[in-house]
């Protein structure tokens, strides 16, 4: 199964603030145990939601709204795309990773197109 592992914005991250050598260094290492554990499909950080925008929907009706959105816990920073045998291999892989601040991730198995012939 593929899952999709959301790192949620931060402050930080949303006023473009990198990360520091050594958790980047230490997220380097992790990412290339994935890639060794054959799991790893993408991976990538995310610019702050000042540079995005969003584009509503409502009949006919298109909104394009300019960034920055006002709900970063509600935002990605970035994700990972894994291949994994199961959700608890996913959280077991996620727990290793090496957050070194008050950091909220979330897994989500993505859809596969056998699930849209249910």
């Amino acid at each position: 199964m593929r899952v999709m592992v959301m790192v949620k914005a931060s402050k930080d991250s949303e006023a473009g603030v990198m990360p520091g050598p050594k958790l980047l260094a230490e997220m380097g290492k992790f990412n290339q145990e994935l890639i060794q554990a054959g799991m790893l499909l993408a991976a990538d950080g995310l610019h702050p939601s000042s540079k995005g925008k969003r584009v509503r929907f409502s009949g006919q009706q298109r909104t394009v709204i300019d960034g920055p959105f006002t709900e970063t816990k509600e935002l990605v920073g970035g994700y990972w795309i894994w291949q994994v045998k199961s959700m608890d291999e996913a959280v077991e892989w996620l727990k290793r990773a090496p957050f070194d601040r008050e950091t909220e991730v979330e897994i989500r198995p993505v859809l596969e197109a056998a699930d849209f012939c249910k």
